[in-house]
């Protein structure tokens, strides 16, 4: 898409998205040309701007002779104009600072509030999830008809146990079968990791069997991720002093509807897990609806090594992206190395 746009289109789409990004009013050709520092005639100018509606990277609100950028505007600006800002000192040190807290959950809290805090968005951070703790023993529990205790002993010890409601009813000695099966000749894996071993081998076991360790594994995987515990959030109110969005009482409320319910952020957050680096977000492209207004931010965190969260903030498509991006990706940067000294 980027080749599609000359120099002088690309230079003129930069200038009026950064010039709406600073102060919300629709921009007019004639204070493109005094900004730009290009040599164009207004016509010129007129006629580029027609060319980046027609792409659909602009558009002119009916009330304005200026134009605004859409969700596919910033698209190209963030992928290919944009200029990312070093972070002030004083930024870092404050997030250095804040984020020290002595416990996972605590640190999570600080690193949403200090997110929110410093861009004035709100501030979201998907809780750890060590969904892969590798086990020592497995054994299932039979506690009434098609409700099944999973017992899972960690490596280091930990116990873990989650509920199994599976299809059918199993006897003990099912159970007891499937768990020696899996401590046999898992032990010592995660349960990620056995899914992806057994996926062949389940074929050829007993398939009753089989049906209920691959409960247990899809288990392991999910590692129960319930959203009202998972999802941090911090900051929404920030949200309705921003006038982009606070003008439409209808859709703030689905947008607060969409922070209380979490399950969609959730979605949203761990679908950013697997990402490389900072991912970005812009309206409709979050696939959350009520955050068609909204762009998202996110950066996976890690625990010696393994992405275990992510975090990011919510705020407006028109939102100073340079700024944004390296907030999120030194807190996750610093959450990151906090948690992997802590264990």
């Amino acid at each position: 898409m980027n080749g599609m746009l000359n120099d002088r289109a690309q230079r003129l789409l930069k200038t009026l998205i950064e010039r709406y990004i600073a102060d919300g009013q629709p921009v007019g050709s004639r204070t493109l040309s005094m900004l730009s520092g290009l040599d164009l005639s207004s016509a010129s100018i007129r006629h580029v701007m027609a060319e980046l509606e027609e792409m659909g990277l602009i558009i002119s609100p009916h009330t304005s002779a200026g134009r605004v950028p859409t969700a596919r505007g910033y698209r190209m600006f963030v992928d290919n104009l944009l200029t990312i800002s070093p972070l002030q000192d004083s930024l870092v040190s404050q997030l250095e600072t804040g984020l020290r807290p002595d416990s996972p959950q605590r640190m999570v809290q600080a690193a949403s509030s200090l997110l929110s805090e410093l861009t004035h968005f709100a501030g979201v951070v998907l809780t750890p999830q060590r969904p892969d703790a590798a086990f020592r023993q497995i054994e299932f529990l039979r506690l009434s008809e098609k409700r099944i205790l999973l017992i899972l002993v960690t490596l280091d010890g930990d116990v873990q146990n989650h509920l199994l409601t599976p299809e059918r009813d199993y006897s003990s000695a099912e159970l007891t079968r499937a768990a020696n099966f899996l401590n046999t000749h898992y032990a010592g894996l995660g349960l990620a990791t056995v899914a992806e071993r057994m996926t062949a081998e389940l074929a050829q076991l007993h398939s009753d069997i089989s049906s209920l360790m691959a409960a247990a594994i899809e288990l392991g995987r999910r590692s129960q991720l319930d959203p009202a515990e998972s999802v941090v959030i911090s900051g929404e109110a920030k949200l309705l002093q921003i006038t982009d969005l606070s003008d439409d009482l209808t859709r703030l409320r689905e947008l607060f509807a969409t922070f209380e319910h979490k399950t969609e952020l959730l979605q949203l957050l761990n679908q950013s897990r697997s990402g490389q680096g900072v991912r970005i977000f812009i309206g409709e492209e979050s696939g959350v609806t009520t955050l068609g207004e909204c762009s998202v931010v996110t950066a996976p965190y890690l625990i010696d090594g393994l992405v275990v969260g992510t975090l990011g903030v919510v705020g407006p498509t028109r939102m100073a992206y340079e700024k944004i991006i390296p907030i999120v990706d030194i807190t996750a940067r610093l959450v990151s190395s906090a948690l992997s000294h802590h264990e």
